[in-house]
């Protein structure tokens, strides 16, 4: 993957989150602009969360060459026990949330790395058969990065008190963007 700034080749690896990245979980989401895109409703209990091993989430640390410069949350949305995507979810959907957590690690194709990696691991190790995320209706920025990995508009919807965009992305069999 570029790195926008310098045309250098770098390394992200998508690790699972472990305990002890609580700490710096925390830290990113204290940042202004990670918590503005989270919206109301987004609050996560990182020390309660990363030790629980439920069959229908992944938490992932995208490492750049080594260093945690974001993460990752994959999710079965049929089978999360919040049912947070509603009774309607199609069964074989998948949702993912990803973050950026240091400001100097942001716009630089790192975000796009790290959806191409969990996108690939949805399709081809959790079977899934649809992707879905929701930005805030007013983080632009994210719809427009969304929709250039290839994301569609479902459409607005309501979670909690946040007004997001739904969005999907399918392939088909041969992996190939439908």
């Amino acid at each position: 993957m570029d790195d926008h700034e310098n045309g250098a080749q770098t390394a992200v690896k998508l690790r699972v989150a472990v305990e002890a990245d609580v700490e710096l979980l925390e830290l990113w989401d204290a940042d202004p602009d990670v918590e503005a895109s989270g919206g109301d409703d987004d609050l996560f209990d990182w020390a309660a969360e990363i030790p629980r091993d439920v069959s229908w989430r992944d938490i992932f640390i995208a490492e750049e060459d080594g260093r945690p410069v974001g993460v990752t949350v994959l999710i079965d949305a049929a089978a999360e026990e919040t049912h947070y995507w509603g009774p309607e979810v199609e069964h074989g959907a998948w949702a993912i949330d990803i973050w950026i957590g240091h400001p100097q690690d942001r716009n630089r194709g790192l975000g796009e790395e790290m959806m191409r990696q969990a996108l690939h691991h949805c399709f081809a190790t959790r079977g899934a058969q649809v992707v879905l995320i929701d930005p805030l209706a007013s983080n632009t920025s994210a719809l427009r990065f969304y929709e250039r990995i290839g994301f569609e508009r479902v459409g607005p919807r309501t979670f909690g008190d946040d007004h997001c965009i739904v969005m999907r992305f399918s392939q088909d069999a041969s992996g190939q963007r439908r």
